[in-house]
């Protein structure tokens, strides 16, 4: 397990900021997904603080864990975690430049605006198809190098990246491959932009995943310790893993939370900003442990 710790911001804290920020920034550019975000804030928080293996100061580390936003759209979800956490950029004002021309805080993530960034994200499964390559680089890394490369990579999926054919081919040969350093995080909310995810989509993604090799776990995606607790176990596998993670899109929202409007228009109910700090000062990343487990 990583030693990221907080010393001064609870889980909870820190999950209410991305939500904040994001509304806000979606709010202000008059365009974007606030709904993501708020319903993967405290995913989010116990991957980057308990479990992935970063430097915002050294954010070209070779051996960091890398973090793929496949879900792209929900791109404040990221640009919120790099701020809090300590990276020089997104700074506060790019956050309030979030969609505006020539502002590295794109609606969709773009590889090489900032550091933290690993690839470019948008299209829907593409994000889960460029991380089984990401895993597989390291396997390859690993059995030249294995005293100086064992990272893991992360993936936060939805349900959108899920029905695209190509998370489908790629997440086969990640189960035949055993790519065990790989584990996807699968927002589980139940949502899309046109209404229940039923309409469209009835497969039963964990055995979906189970058949192509994986190995699979459910999860609250709002109870921290359980997050955790699904984290360390697909650590110690050397398969593959997908954690549906069930959550409510716009969590924390009085009247979007759990609904359709909440994946993508800006809210009418928002007042006024909520000041948000930078607590980069009180999170300390991890630039040197090792997290023990066979290479997959």
């Amino acid at each position: 397990m990583s030693d990221i710790q907080s010393t001064a911001v609870s889980d909870e804290m820190m999950a209410n900021a991305i939500r904040a920020l994001s509304m806000d920034a979606v709010q202000k550019a008059n365009s974007g997904h606030p709904g993501m975000p708020m319903g993967m804030a405290d995913v989010a928080t116990v991957l980057f603080t308990q479990f992935l293996r970063f430097d915002p100061k050294r954010p070209d580390w070779p051996d960091r864990d890398r973090f793929v936003l496949s879900a792209g759209h929900g791109s404040m979800l990221l640009y919120s975690l790099l701020h809090l956490t300590g990276y020089d950029r997104p700074g506060i004002d790019d956050l309030k430049n979030f969609r505006q021309l020539h502002s590295p805080t794109a609606g969709h993530p773009e590889y090489g605006e900032m550091p933290g960034i690993e690839t470019t994200t948008g299209p829907l499964g593409q994000g889960l198809a460029n991380a089984v390559g990401m895993a597989l680089a390291e396997r390859m890394e690993a059995a030249r190098t294995p005293d100086l490369c064992d990272h893991r990579t992360f993936v936060i999926a939805g349900d959108g990246c899920l029905q695209e054919g190509i998370s489908h081919e790629a997440a086969s040969l990640a189960g035949h491959l055993k790519l065990g350093r790989l584990i996807v995080l699968y927002d589980d909310n139940g949502i899309s932009i046109d209404g229940p995810t039923d309409l469209s989509f009835t497969d039963d993604s964990r055995m979906r995943f189970e058949a192509y090799g994986w190995h699979t776990s459910g999860v609250d995606g709002h109870d921290p310790e359980a997050i955790a607790a699904a984290i360390d176990e697909a650590i110690r596998e050397d398969r593959p893993s997908l954690i549906a993670c069930r959550t409510t899109i716009g969590f924390g929202s009085p009247n979007k939370s759990g609904k359709a409007p909440a994946t993508a228009p800006p809210w009418e109910m928002k007042k006024s900003p909520l000041p948000v700090p930078n607590w980069a000062g009180t999170i300390r990343p991890s630039s040197s442990p090792k997290i023990s487990g066979p290479h997959g």
